[in-house]
């Protein structure tokens, strides 16, 4: 877009073109209305990108976030995207040493698979039938309240209703996670396990009374309907991609370099102002969807802003030559590592790294899990590295919130990123830095990201991943109709801090169209 068409009138403005404000864009051009979607940056996708990190190495990664889950086929189906997942053939693998011999727990490959490496852990049954139990309590749970996700937002007692099922009610809805997880399972790497989907960056403990552990861990179960998590072919940027041609195929103008400053409203007209190369301008709209955080909205408009965000995670990005080999010969690290590799996620480390965090230390056994996305999808390698059996692996590291970084973001860094891969080597029989590998300048490929980093690099507010605090997916005071309204009529929040935002989901942006089209009658 150029400077002559400043002053041009719009039935929408989406303000930043992360994957959520592409999915509304897509969902309003396609409805006929006129869409100017402002990017700050020079390229669409927001956090949802694939890029290749590693000076002179053809490895195209999804940089910050990474797996799909909360994505509705309907989006997909809707937009026409060209765009797939695919499954992992492993669930997890959890390393561990017990009386003084190196085993694990790998869940996948079959029933009959994972109910004898249970047993084998656990020397009976009875911890992989309690498994069996409660997933299948929070399968039934996500059958019903995903759907929900894409409508307009069911009361609480709608919602309870509508689960039909109040052991799973309680469980999820109104008692800590910990309690169930407790009371269900009693060796202390299954119940670790089960805990890690209630903390994936949420600074919480497993009996925090807030239940913010467990908003984290409804979301982390109910994806698609199954609760799986799946690998976007030719990584997370295929998606934002797709979306960004589907909106402009349908008449959408997509500006990068174009930063929104200021949102003028009466509730009824506003106008956009924001600057770009040629100078500043504005545009005019009927409605204005932001797709940034609650903090941003609230500068834009210049009300009050939202409480402070905090993300609490640490997120590392590396490409390997080979594969390491496990202390746990009797299993295969393409199947260890195509999964979730779950390292120092006991239920007891976890409450233990909790604390020290909570104290302003850094955990003395950080807990992390790693994915290895290249072996379900060898796409994201050059052919030339995937012939040579080149690997990549990311690790989301738990527990470690932004205060932690506020005295020396650099040195902090550094300091938990080698404790991190230390916990890692203590279940490997070679020291992973010997598989690294290196980039054009001779220097290891591997990145790693605090919530300082994603705060600069993607303004993300305190680094927290879901710009605030998961919601729970059903009506409290002041979330509208679709949980996506603010204080003003015509204005619209369509990131990841709407009401069921967070994840790559695409659920606000949808939302967000939809109550933008209701208002004009569509």
């Amino acid at each position: 877009m150029t400077a002559h068409e400043a002053h041009r009138s719009y039935d929408a403005v989406v303000v930043g073109a992360g994957h959520n404000g592409l999915v509304a864009a897509a969902y309003l051009a396609r409805a006929g209305r006129s869409v100017l979607v402002l990017e700050r940056l020079g390229h669409t996708g927001g956090a949802a990108v694939s890029t290749r990190p590693f000076a002179g190495v053809d490895a195209r990664l999804s940089r910050y976030s990474y797996l799909v889950s909360l994505l509705p086929k309907k989006i997909v189906r809707d937009l026409g995207l060209d765009f797939r997942v695919r499954a992992r053939t492993i669930s997890s693998y959890t390393p561990v040493e017990r009386a003084g011999r190196a085993t694990g727990l790998l869940v996948g490959g079959g029933e009959k698979r994972t109910r004898e490496a249970f047993a084998r852990l656990t020397g009976s049954d009875r911890e992989y039938e309690a498994w069996q139990r409660f997933y299948g309590m929070t399968g039934r749970v996500a059958e019903r309240v995903f759907p929900t996700l894409t409508e307009p937002l069911p009361t609480r007692e709608e919602l309870r209703r509508r689960i039909d099922d109040e052991e799973a009610w309680r469980t999820v809805f109104e008692e800590p996670i910990g309690v169930a997880v407790e009371d269900r399972f009693a060796d202390d790497l299954v119940r670790g396990v089960v805990l890690t989907d209630a903390l994936i960056g949420t600074f919480a403990d497993a009996h925090d009374p807030s239940l913010a552990q467990n908003r984290c861990f409804l979301y982390h179960v109910i994806g698609g309907g199954t609760g799986a998590w799946d690998v976007p072919v030719g990584g997370m940027g295929a998606l934002t991609d797709a979306l960004a041609r589907a909106a402009r195929e349908a008449g959408a103008v997509i500006a990068t370099g174009h930063e929104a400053v200021r949102i003028d409203t009466d509730g009824r007209a506003a106008e956009v102002t924001y600057r770009s190369a040629d100078g500043e301008a504005v545009a005019a709209a009927r409605h204005v969807l932001v797709n940034a955080s609650p903090q941003a909205l609230a500068e834009l408009t210049g009300d009050a802003p939202p409480a402070p965000a905090e993300g609490a995670q640490l997120k590392v990005n590396m490409l390997l030559k080979r594969l390491p080999r496990l202390r746990d010969d009797s299993v295969d690290p393409r199947e260890a590592f195509s999964g979730t590799f779950h390292i120092a996620e006991g239920y007891e480390q976890l409450a233990t790294a909790h604390a020290q965090a909570a104290e302003g230390r850094l955990p003395t056994a950080p807990p992390s899990e790693i994915y290895c996305h290249s072996l379900t999808d060898p796409t994201i390698l050059g052919a030339d590295l995937a012939e040579q059996g080149y690997q990549t692996l990311t690790l989301f590291g738990l527990h470690t919130p932004a205060r932690l970084f506020e005295r020396d973001n650099d040195s902090v860094r550094e300091e938990l990123l080698k404790s991190t891969l230390a916990q890692l080597d203590a279940h490997l029989a070679e020291p992973l830095a010997d598989c690294l590998a290196v980039d054009a300048d001779g220097r290891p490929c591997i990145e790693a990201k605090t919530p300082l980093d994603l705060e600069r690099d993607l303004r993300l507010p305190g680094g927290n991943i879901f710009h605030r605090a998961l919601s729970w997916p059903h009506t409290e005071e002041g979330t509208g109709r679709w949980g996506v309204e603010t204080g003003h009529d015509n204005v619209l929040l369509c990131g990841a801090g709407a009401v069921r935002g967070g994840g790559v989901s695409g659920v606000p942006g949808h939302n967000a169209a939809m109550a933008a089209l209701e208002a004009t009658g569509e």
